[in-house]
């Protein structure tokens, strides 16, 4: 028996976990939220990775890597662009989404004045976004998890690294290397644990909002579902066709960190995973360690997408007809503010609250979101992460360095879908 269950891979067991999970929260609702303690001990765990293995990465990434500052330079601009034009597409097809299918119409907003004590109503500025970046230090950053101000402050520190002579140079880029060798092998440890966190997850969201949920603003859950399909048939496959990637094996190799983002809601509990399973798949570590960080503060493409999708709906809902021009400028400022979401506790709820005052869009509309906002955002989540994960490779690809030698000969799966 022990040398069966020692064959069951973690996938299966993950698998395994969500369906049990999903069944204990239907048949025991109220005993199911006692396990929320198993789930939140291990996004801690999972999260207790973050700062050590992206201020790692990223320093091994820019200063064990490069001679020179142009390279760098160069490999952030390649990103920054591919992030650019990608969400722009998500915008794009988030907007065309939400106008075809009008889940909004007929719904009544709640009554004015209850969102008060759920949401914010604070404008997101890009200059308060900027002014977040900066952290005021990197202590402080680290004990918030903050991943855009420990992404900044590691370019800074990888970039004068650079500069400094050789023999004072080595020893902090070994210590950077053992570091993340260490963080990875830790990674492996944690995620034996993800079963039990992963199922208790699943238990504790059914048991608290009930399969009914998935029947409330089905319409809704729907648009976004389809929309993010959509996009990832439209502007990720392309891009994995440029790129040489073979999908079914990418598929393979980011399976696990994909079901751990489906269940746990959670970018920054698969990133250290996901971070893995790319450089296993033959991107260059050092393009991972640099892009993939990035990514997460720049290049969120389901929850940019998700957000033109609400907005919008919000608007319907309220009986509110925004012109075509109204849909660009909105579509705009989301492209902007929605850069800053790595940063912002609760963040896609925030960035909409913004979105809604800054539209003259009544704040309520964000209540009729609430109830079945962890349905929607399982799959952006998802999609966050295979963006991450496949932004990868296209910059890799760009770079001239994937993929590796053994997938650019005449092997069946490099020449794109396999």
């Amino acid at each position: 028996m022990w040398n069966l269950l020692r064959r069951v891979s973690l996938t299966q067991w993950i698998m395994f976990s969500m369906v049990a999970g999903v069944a204990v929260g239907w048949l025991l609702p109220a005993e199911s939220q006692h396990l929320k303690v198993l789930s939140s001990l291990f996004l801690k765990m999972i999260k207790c990775i973050l700062v050590p293995l992206v201020f790692a990465t990223l320093v091994v990434g820019i200063a064990g890597h490069c001679d020179d500052l142009k390279t760098v330079g160069r490999l952030a601009f390649r990103s920054i662009f591919y992030f650019e034009v990608v969400t722009t597409l998500a915008l794009v097809i988030g907007l065309a989404a939400v106008n075809l299918s009008k889940p909004g119409v007929g719904l009544t907003l709640p009554a004015a004045g209850s969102a008060g004590d759920k949401v914010s109503a604070t404008k997101v500025t890009l200059s308060g976004i900027l002014d977040h970046v900066v952290p005021r230090s990197f202590f402080e950053a680290a004990a918030a998890n903050d991943v855009l101000q420990i992404v900044f402050f590691s370019i800074l520190f990888a970039i004068a690294l650079v500069q400094v002579p050789k023999a004072a140079r080595e020893p902090m880029l070994r210590f950077c290397e053992s570091l993340m060798e260490v963080m990875f092998k830790f990674t492996g440890l944690v995620m034996k644990f993800a079963p039990i966190g992963i199922g208790a997850a699943m238990a504790y969201t059914v048991g608290h909002s009930g399969l009914g949920v998935l029947a409330n603003l089905a319409k809704l859950i729907l648009t976004l579902y389809v929309a993010l399909i959509v996009f990832c048939v439209l502007v990720l496959w392309p891009a994995a066709r440029w790129a040489r990637v073979p999908v079914l094996d990418f598929l393979k190799a980011i399976k696990e960190p994909a079901l751990l983002a489906f269940s746990t809601t959670s970018s920054d509990a698969a990133m250290p995973d996901a971070m893995k399973r790319m450089t296993e798949f033959g991107v260059p570590r050092r393009i991972v360690s640099f892009v993939m960080p990035l990514g997460y503060s720049f290049n969120l493409d389901g929850s940019t997408l998700y957000l033109a999708v609400a907005s919008v709906f919000v608007a319907q809902a309220a009986g509110v007809e925004l012109s075509l021009g109204q849909q660009l400028t909105m579509m705009l400022m989301l492209m902007l503010t929605s850069k800053g979401m790595a940063g912002i506790p609760r963040a896609s709820q925030v960035i909409l609250a913004g979105t809604l005052v800054s539209f003259d869009l009544p704040l309520e509309g964000v209540l009729l979101i609430i109830g079945v906002d962890e349905l929607m955002d399982m799959a952006r989540t998802t999609v966050n992460l295979v963006g991450n994960c496949l932004a990868t490779a296209v910059v890799g690809r760009w770079e001239g360095e994937y993929p590796p030698v053994h997938l650019s000969r005449s092997e069946p799966g490099a020449g794109g879908a396999s």
